[in-house]
């Protein structure tokens, strides 16, 4: 029941009462029904302190649920930094995948969070890592990307960062051809300049 109760108050956000049901022996990692702890239940809903809580109490930033989600992996593929930066300061394995195979930084790139970026590549998530749909976090922030402003300045980091300019997709195709094929000029110029072809 307190496991129950306390999955609520990581829903809710209320930081007071995770801490009366931790100190009445609620256990941090307990589940709900689809396999989340409450720590993961906290970082969907992005409740910073709440998160803070479980997290100062010992709850696993490492947990995945049913569908491979992490409290670390969801804070880096939403872009909830404050929450991202804890999970990172306490354990975040850098090598856990979700679901596709993708490490934080894949969907963080594809979904344009700059800062998560910036954050996941200085923490040491491997750049060039490939999913299984055969992409990068290069691959996905154009491909899957707007071509705007944000993903520019993300492909200008992974290019910074040591990016493969060159890695091709699953199907042989690379960074490059992506970005001309959408029209992303500035992504284009970016990956030229890089030396890509």
């Amino acid at each position: 029941m307190l496991e129950k109760e306390l999955i609520a108050a990581a829903r809710l956000g209320d930081a007071v009462e995770i801490n009366a049901l931790l100190e009445r022996g609620a256990t941090t990692d307990a589940r709900d029904d689809t396999g989340a702890t409450a720590l993961l239940v906290a970082t969907h809903e992005n409740n910073v302190e709440a998160a803070r809580v479980l997290i100062e109490a010992g709850a696993d930033v490492n947990a995945k649920d049913h569908i491979d989600d992490s409290p670390y992996l969801y804070a880096g593929a939403r872009g909830h930094l404050e929450i991202l930066k804890m999970t990172l300061a306490h354990g975040a394995d850098l090598k856990s995948t979700n679901r596709y195979g993708g490490t934080a930084l894949i969907p963080a790139a594809e979904r344009g969070h700059v800062e998560t970026v910036k954050i996941l590549i200085e923490a040491g998530v491997a750049v060039d890592h490939v999913n299984r749909l055969g992409w990068t976090a290069l691959l996905e922030a154009i491909i899957l990307g707007s071509g705007g402003h944000k993903h520019a300045q993300i492909v200008r980091l992974l290019i910074d960062a040591g990016a493969d300019v060159n890695l091709a997709d699953g199907e042989g195709v690379p960074p490059l051809a992506h970005a001309r094929a959408r029209g992303f000029g500035d992504i284009e110029h970016l990956l030229v300049a890089a030396g890509a072809h």
